[in-house]
């Protein structure tokens, strides 16, 4: 349903947090929220609307970018944004109608092999020198600009900007990321006939980066993913009446938001940093959104004790998010990330919406089982946000 019409402006207050990855499976009979010591989030639920939400439909496991478009309340089905554009401008790089823009890693190869897909999670002062290396040894490749940033980490982002307008379907080419150690990586194809000159670049690229690399230990090797060019989407404000910003460390969160419209506030660090800039900011917007980006970074390490322990460490800091005194507060996740799979799943996400509108007391923690016996029940995540606004009282009565 089309709400724009029901919209109207207040004074009130949303802050909505993504704990990344956050829904979980049993490990020795507990999954990681069940496992964490969380008496803030539970106490928290006990007063809220409580439920799970399934990204995009039942069974598919999505990507960070579907997940979050989902809870932002765009459909993920139809607004598909390559990673590649989000990490892009989550990274400061302006877009133009001519680029296509790559998210990329650091990988180790060995005679052929990747065995590892992250290098070790190499230092991010490790990849602002690497890369800084190859901006200097590849400034071109027939005509097309090579533009390269570092990301956290082993990511990095690359544009390639062509002297002529791309469209979606020239941006179309295979990640060349195999997604599991072990393997050969993949080449980059086209995907359709218009893509050919876009993959033909890549793998000149990949030539040559792996040429620059040759003499590193863990970072001699790169992986392409999330080939896209720049889409036409309607800003959050446009689709709410929402001035908004974000508050998020990891690039491509950074620049979902941006394509959104929202204003991504710099910061450095994690949940203690980002909490002090909501402190500073929380007067100045109608919407903030706050993103936990290492919770889904252990998830996908198998690390349950290390997902555990930034649940609780997340916990030990809601009380600061509580003090500025919200209309409408959200917790929830844009994907599960269990442990046991090291990898984003299907599974629903525990949602928790607190407000002096909700029914409350369904539920007695912040878990996936409680999550299951409260009143929202299973949603999918497009509704998230008509929910928000009914909540913060922005949405009028339809019809006589």
């Amino acid at each position: 349903m089309d709400i724009s019409s029901l919209i109207q402006k207040n004074n009130t207050k949303i802050i909505f947090v993504i704990l990344d990855g956050i829904g979980g499976l049993p490990v020795n009979g507990k999954t990681e929220l069940e496992a964490a010591i969380k008496p803030n989030l539970d106490a928290l639920a006990r007063d809220s609307a409580c439920g799970l939400h399934i990204p995009v439909a039942l069974g598919i496991t999505p990507g960070s970018g579907p997940g979050h478009f989902g809870v932002f309340g765009y459909d993920p089905l139809k607004y598909e944004i390559g990673r590649g554009v989000l990490e892009a401008l989550g990274v400061g790089i302006e877009l133009e109608k001519t680029d296509v823009a790559l998210r990329c890693n650091y990988a180790t190869l060995k005679n052929g092999i990747i065995t590892d897909r992250r290098a070790g999670r190499i230092p991010t002062e490790k990849n602002i020198e690497l890369t800084g290396k190859l901006s200097e040894e590849i400034k071109e490749i027939d005509g097309v600009k090579i533009i390269l940033k570092p990301g956290k980490e082993h990511r990095f982002c690359l544009v390639m900007r062509f002297p002529k307008k791309i469209s979606e379907k020239e941006a179309m080419v295979t990640d060349t990321d195999p997604q599991k150690e072990g393997k050969e990586p993949s080449e980059p194809l086209p995907l359709t006939e218009e893509a050919d000159e876009v993959a033909k670049i890549s793998k000149k690229f990949i030539e040559r980066a792996q040429e620059v690399l040759k003499n590193e230990e863990k970072a001699n090797y790169i992986l392409l993913r999330g080939f896209s060019a720049m889409p036409d989407i309607p800003s959050f404000e446009q689709k709410y009446g929402l001035k908004a910003c974000s508050i998020a460390v990891y690039p491509m969160y950074r620049g979902i938001t941006k394509l959104l419209g929202m204003e991504a506030v710099p910061v450095e660090g994690d949940i203690k940093e980002e909490i002090e800039i909501l402190k500073k900011i929380y007067i100045d917007y109608d919407f903030i959104f706050l993103h936990v980006k290492k919770t889904d970074s252990f998830g996908e390490d198998g690390n349950f004790e290390g997902k555990v322990k930034k649940i609780e460490e997340f916990d030990m800091y809601l009380p600061e998010i509580l003090s500025l005194k919200h209309d409408v507060l959200v917790i929830t996740g844009d994907h599960s990330t269990p442990c046991v799979l090291k990898a984003h799943s299907w599974h629903p996400v525990p949602l928790l919406i607190n407000s002096p509108y909700v029914l409350g007391r369904t539920v007695n923690a912040f878990t996936e089982r409680e999550c299951l016996k409260g009143e929202l029940g299973i949603i999918p995540a497009t509704s998230i946000m008509s929910l928000v606004l009914a909540n913060s009282l922005r949405l009028r009565k339809f019809g006589a």
